[in-house]
């Protein structure tokens, strides 16, 4: 029987999101086929020992990791990778046992960025999901939308700022979004998931606490054109050398635009299948093939796209490590293709590689 490390948690401001995403994923795992260890990774980046997620409590609306279990660490051996046990108190080492793939359900920086793939590629763990390369552009939206204009997909106008130029030449940054970007815009932490940070932009009065919002959570800005009235379609990808997609779903946020609340504590629709003509899905499903070849992908991804009233559609951006909450669209995607949540684990760690 296969011994499965599942990570999740993490420093990110995701967080949370992780936890209830791992939550998913441990109640799918076939425990008749793989030996689930359970870590999870505090807010300041400890490895813990854990038996599941912990559950929310007290005033939390969303579950996170305690600081109060043991700490682990993963290391490689002559055996293989290895799982350790330390104890803090007098610094002695205990095996926990050998590992055979991991799980990486981690959202956000520090975890889906290439930091934590780089580390598994390191000591040999084959892991779920996309390389170091593709996961480090996939968490950048700038780089993303450089890759996705390198191979000629259809987006929407952006502008990337640093932190530097907006604190030395806002005017200069105002000037060019308005000679770039028809209003409104979005402001994006261009290394930043599940809506944190993000902010809409209608007038240009916005803008300045709309900055000061993103550069909360990172150094680089994506600035976005936003298109009013444009619908919110989704693809799932699966695969490596040989790539399955979804046919599309749609999200009707309950909020103005997409937003955390909108995603993970207030009700939005999710319809999978979208309505929308065979036409729509059949170039949904071509440019999220693209999209994902586009940074390198392998394993699995979320595709996003906007359709418009005139019927173009452009590609938003790329989801190397998407959620599995029960309010996640990608595990609905693929259920809706007669893969099951249990089915489509089994899959994602059947596929799981070494660099």
């Amino acid at each position: 029987m296969k011994r499965v490390l599942v990570l999740f948690g993490g420093r990110s401001a995701e967080h949370e999101v992780s936890c209830l995403s791992a939550t998913s994923v441990l109640e799918a795992i076939d425990r008749d086929r793989y030996e689930v260890v359970t870590i999870g990774i505090t807010r300041d980046g400890r490895w813990t020992l854990t038996d599941g997620v912990p559950a929310a409590a007290g005033d939390r609306a969303l579950p996170e990791v305690d600081d109060d279990g043991p700490t682990a660490a993963l290391v490689g051996t002559r055996q293989g990778p290895m799982l350790v046990h330390l104890d803090d108190a007098g610094g002695r080492v205990a095996t926990v046992g050998a590992i055979d793939v991991a799980f990486p359900v981690l959202h956000g920086p520090w975890g889906e960025d290439g930091t934590v793939q780089g580390m598994l590629a390191t000591v040999g763990l084959p892991y779920v999901g996309s390389d170091v390369t593709a996961s480090s552009i996939g968490i950048d939206k700038g780089a993303m939308k450089a890759a996705f204009a390198a191979a000629a997909l259809p987006q929407l106008g952006y502008l990337t700022v640093h932190r530097s130029r907006w604190g030395t030449a806002a005017d200069d940054v105002l000037t060019e979004l308005l000679d770039r970007l028809p209003l409104p815009w979005f402001t994006k932490p261009a290394r930043q998931g599940s809506s944190i940070g993000i902010s809409k932009v209608s007038a240009i009065g916005e803008l300045d606490a709309a900055m000061t919002e993103a550069l909360r959570y990172d150094d680089v800005v994506v600035v976005e054109e936003g298109v009013v009235g444009a619908r919110e379609l989704e693809v799932g990808v699966l695969g490596d050398a040989d790539i399955e997609v979804t046919r599309p779903g749609e999200i009707l946020p309950s909020h103005e635009f997409y937003d955390f609340e909108a995603k993970y504590l207030d009700a939005s629709e999710l319809r999978v299948p979208a309505e929308v003509s065979e036409d729509v899905v059949q170039r949904c499903m071509a440019l999220a093939r693209r999209a994902y070849r586009a940074i390198g992908c392998r394993g699995l991804a979320r595709v996003d796209l906007f359709l418009d009233a005139d019927g173009a559609l452009v590609v938003n951006e790329i989801n190397t490590i998407p959620g599995f909450t029960p309010a996640s669209m990608f595990p609905r995607l693929w259920a809706a293709e007669g893969v099951t949540y249990p089915e489509l684990v089994d899959r994602l760690l059947a596929s799981a590689r070494a660099e």
